[in-house]
C-alpha cells in the first residue's frame, strides 16, 4: 500500500519515511501544499498524512480542495497547534484524523492501520437462521420466497434477537438494547414491537420464529 506524506519539515517527513516504510507501507513525500495536491489527485494512496503548516497551500486548504475534487482517500492531519478549534477546523475542512505534534509514531502508525480498516471494502453480513436470512449491511430480511420492509426499530429489534439465537432476551435487555438507557417507556413498547415483526416475519407461515419465554422474555429460533 502507497501513503502520501505531505511535510515540509524534512527531519519529519524522514522519520515518517522510514517508520511507515517499516510498517510494510510504500511513502512518497511532498514538501508543500500544491505538490501534494497534485500528487494525491494523479495517484492512488490509502492514505495521506497532511501537516497543517505548509507552504503555498495550507494544510486545511489542501484538504479542503482534495474533497472538493472528489478525492476521498482518508487524511490524517498533523499539527503544532493543539485546540478544539483547530481540530475541529481539520475535521470540518474534511480529515478523518487529528494528531497533534510532538506525537508518538507508534500512535500515528495505529491511526493509520484505523483509517485503513474503516476504509476497506465491507464484505456482506448475512446471517441465517433457518430459512429466515438477515442482510446486516444493507438491512434486508427474507423468509423462504418473502421478502419484509423493517423499519429502523424493527430491524434493530430483530438484529438484537438475532445475535444470539435461541437464547432468551429480557424485556430490560431489549428496551436498553433498541431503545436506549434513558428511554422511560414501560415493556408494553417491547411487545408491540414484537407483534409487528411477528406480523412480517411469520406471514404465510405455519410456526412463529420469535417465541415468547413467559415471564423472562423472547427468543428468536429456527
Amino acid at each position: 500500500m502507497r501513503i502520501l506524506v505531505i511535510e515540509d519539515d524534512e527531519v519529519v517527513s524522514a522519520a515518517l519515511r522510514r517508520g511507515l516504510a517499516a510498517e510494510g507501507f510504500d511513502v512518497d513525500i511532498a514538501d508543500d501544499g500544491d505538490t501534494g495536491v497534485w500528487m494525491a489527485t494523479e495517484h492512488q494512496y490509502a492514505v495521506v498524512v497532511l501537516d497543517v503548516m505548509l507552504p503555498g497551500r495550507n494544510g486545511y486548504r489542501v484538504c479542503a480542495d482534495l474533497r472538493a475534487m472528489g478525492v476521498e482517500t482518508p487524511i490524517l492531519m498533523l499539527t503544532a497547534k493543539s485546540g478544539e478549534f483547530d481540530e475541529a477546523e481539520g475535521l470540518d475542512a474534511g480529515a478523518d484524523d487529528y494528531l497533534t505534534k510532538p506525537f508518538s509514531f507508534v500512535v500515528l502508525a495505529a491511526r493509520v492501520r484505523a483509517l485503513l480498516r474503516r476504509s476497506a471494502p465491507r464484505q456482506a453480513v448475512i446471517q441465517m437462521i433457518g430459512d429466515l436470512e438477515i442482510d446486516f449491511d444493507r438491512k434486508l430480511v427474507r423468509r423462504g420466497d418473502d421478502a419484509f420492509t423493517l423499519t429502523n426499530r424493527e430491524f434493530t429489534l430483530l438484529e438484537v434477537l438475532a445475535r444470539q439465537p435461541g437464547m432468551v432476551c429480557s424485556k430490560d435487555f431489549l428496551l436498553e438494547q433498541v431503545w436506549g438507557p434513558g428511554f422511560e417507556g414501560g415493556h408494553n413498547v417491547v411487545e408491540v414491537y414484537i407483534g409487528y415483526l411477528r406480523r412480517k416475519i411469520d406471514r404465510n407461515q405455519n410456526t412463529s420464529m420469535i417465541q415468547t419465554a413467559r415471564g423472562h422474555g423472547y427468543r428468536l429460533v429456527a
